[in-house]
C-alpha cells in the first residue's frame, strides 16, 4: 500500500491545539496564553473547524460559553477532554498520510524533545482523542520518536529535517542516517530526505526543528529566517544554513525559489533576560489562509509582506506571539492540521476567499 506524506497546504478538516492548565508551566501567564490561543481559534474558525485537546470538563464548559461570546460558530469547534502536559500540538499531535488516497493518521512517540520535559500525558494524547470517536479515519502508532516540527514535505516525495534534531542521540540512539531514512521512507511514503547541517535559535528546546528555519511554501518554493547582522550570534550558523539552501536541488535538477524571511530584534525572557525564539518561519497554513507569528517588532509588516508574496490567493493573518515565546515556541508548534476526511463529522470546508 502506498502512502503519502500530505503537505500543509491540503485541504484540511480541522486545526488541532492543545488548550493549557493552570497547573502547567503556563501558570503563571496563563490569562495571555489564553488570549493568543483564543486569537488563533476565532481566525481559524473562519475556514475550518478547531478540535481543542481540553485539560478537564469544567475548562470544556468554560471554553463553549467563551467562544460562543465570541462569535464562533458551535459547528466549527471540537472540545475533548484530554489532559496534556503542556500545549505544543505540532509535536505531541498526528502526522496525517494518506494510504491509497484514504487518509490514515500516524502516532509517534513524543519523548519531551528528548527527555527535556514530562511528556507521559502529551505521549498518550492522540490515542485519547482517538478512542473518544475525535478520528474518522485510522490511527497507527510508530515506536519511532519523531515529532511534528521536526519534519516539512513538498507533498511529492521530499523530506526536510535538520541533522541536529533526527540525528540527535536523545531520540533515536540506535539508528544512523541510513536508518532513520529508511524508516521515514517506509512509514512516510517520501522518497528522498534533504538534511540541513546547519541552522538554530537561541532559547529553542526542540534541537533545532525545521519548522523554526525553514519551510515549504510550495513544492517548489522555501520560507527561511534570514539573518542580516553579522553582530548577532546566530549570523554564521544562520548564513550556513542559507548557502545549504542555494545548493538544494528539486527531485527534477532545478533550484528551489528561497524568500529570506526578515530577523526581528532580539527577544529577551522578561524574568532572566535569556533569549528567546522569535521566527517568522513558524507560520501556519490553513483553507484559504496563512497565520503567521508577529512580535511586536518593525520586521513584522516585512514578514508578512513576504508571505503575502509566497501565499498569492490567501489571507495572511498576523497573530501576537510575544506570550508563546516565552515558553520557546510559537504560533506552528501550538497546532496541527488534520487533513479532509480524518476529523468525525467534519463541517464542510469553506471555500478558498478573502475575508471580509
Amino acid at each position: 500500500m502506498a502512502h503519502r506524506l500530505l503537505p500543509e497546504w491540503h485541504p484540511q478538516d480541522a486545526v488541532q491545539l492543545t488548550w493549557p492548565s493552570p497547573d502547567s508551566d503556563w501558570g503563571p501567564m496563563l490569562e495571555r496564553i489564553e488570549a493568543t490561543l483564543e486569537a488563533m481559534v476565532v481566525a481559524i474558525a473562519r475556514y475550518e473547524a478547531v478540535l481543542i485537546a481540553v485539560p478537564d470538563a469544567a475548562t470544556r464548559t468554560h471554553l463553549t460559553h467563551r467562544f460562543e461570546c465570541l462569535g464562533v460558530d458551535p459547528a466549527r469547534l471540537r472540545l475533548v477532554v484530554a489532559p496534556a502536559d503542556d500545549t505544543w500540538a505540532r509535536d505531541h499531535g498526528p502526522i496525517a498520510v494518506t494510504r491509497d488516497g484514504e487518509p490514515m493518521l500516524l502516532d509517534y512517540v513524543f519523548t519531551g524533545w528528548g527527555g527535556k520535559y514530562e511528556a507521559l500525558q502529551d505521549n498518550t494524547l492522540t490515542r485519547r482523542l482517538a478512542q473518544a470517536g475525535t478520528f474518522a479515519c485510522p490511527l497507527t502508532s510508530s515506536d519511532l520518536v519523531l515529532e511534528g516540527g521536526a519534519i516539512d514535505t513538498d507533498g511529492e516525495g521530499t523530506l526536510l529535517t535538520t541533522e541536529a534534531c533526527l540525528l540527535n542521540p536523545n531520540r533515536n540512539p540506535g539508528l544512523d542516517r541510513a536508518a532513520m531514512e529508511a524508516r521515514l521512507k517506509a512509514e512516510l511514503g517520501v522518497t528522498r530526505v534533504l538534511w540541513l547541517g546547519s541552522g538554530h535559535l537561541e532559547g529553542d528546546d526542540t534541537d533545532s526543528h525545521v519548522d523554526t528555519l525553514v519551510r515549504f511554501c510550495d513544492p517548489a518554493t522555501l520560507a527561511y529566517v534570514q539573518c542580516d547582522d553579522p553582530s548577532d550570534p546566530h549570523y554564521p550558523a544562520l548564513a550556513a544554513m542559507q548557502a545549504e539552501l542555494q545548493a538544494l536541488r528539486r527531485s527534477d535538477g532545478e533550484a528551489y525559489r528561497l524568500i529570506p524571511l526578515p530577523w526581528p530584534r532580539a527577544c529577551q525572557d522578561p524574568v532572566d533576560g535569556h533569549r528567546l525564539p522569535a521566527t517568522y518561519a513558524n507560520f501556519l497554513i490553513i483553507n484559504g489562509a496563512v497565520l503567521v507569528p508577529t512580535y511586536g517588532d518593525a520586521a513584522d509588516t516585512r514578514a508578512l509582506t513576504a508571505l503575502a508574496g509566497a501565499f498569492p490567493g490567501r489571507d495572511i493573518i498576523p497573530i501576537d506571539c510575544l506570550s508563546v515565546i516565552r515558553q520557546h515556541g510559537s504560533l506552528h508548534c501550538l497546532t496541527m492540521q488534520l487533513p479532509a476526511g480524518s476529523l468525525a463529522d467534519a463541517p464542510r470546508p469553506s471555500p478558498t476567499r478573502r475575508a471580509p
